[in-house]
């Protein structure tokens, strides 16, 4: 799986985390959150999917990083909710695992679900955060949800 960073260029997942862990070290007064997030857009050749990583320095910036799939099939809007769901989680699993690789088994990911209480996804909430729960990450949604609604958004199009 292939990363695109605005700074770094192309990485593949364990390159994202030791960029990560160096971000980190720059500045060890600060907090970090560590964000995971999907989206997609239906278009003419497809479904284009997008995943970012977000490591925020709470207070002063952030970095991010995202991979970009396009799925040929048409789907349905609770199909392409809970793919983004599956993806985000699967992404969360290999950024748990590669962290703990690297002595970091600590540093929780919070996964940002493309769901809200408003809106045509109204419905979907209590069943795509209760697989996110449930799965052991902590799920934020619609207007909290920046990884999902601001950072893949951006590259689905």
């Amino acid at each position: 799986m292939i990363f695109n960073s605005p700074s770094k260029g192309e990485l593949d997942l364990e390159q994202v985390v030791i960029d990560i862990l160096n971000y980190i070290a720059e500045d060890l007064t600060r907090s970090y959150k560590l964000i995971v997030g999907s989206d997609s857009h239906p278009g003419a050749q497809g479904t284009c999917y997008v995943s970012a990583i977000i490591i925020h320095r709470m207070g002063k910036g952030a970095r991010y990083y995202y991979n970009k799939i396009v799925n040929r099939r048409s789907s349905s809007l609770r199909q392409r909710i809970f793919y983004e769901a599956s993806l985000s989680l699967d992404l969360a699993d290999r950024l748990s695992q590669c962290l703990k690789k690297h002595g970091k088994d600590d540093m929780k990911v919070e996964i940002h679900l493309d769901v809200g209480i408003q809106g045509d996804t109204k419905e979907l909430v209590k069943e795509v955060t209760g697989m996110i729960v449930g799965s052991g990450f902590a799920a934020k949604i619609k207007p909290d949800a920046c990884a999902a609604s601001t950072v893949a958004d951006r590259y689905t199009k």
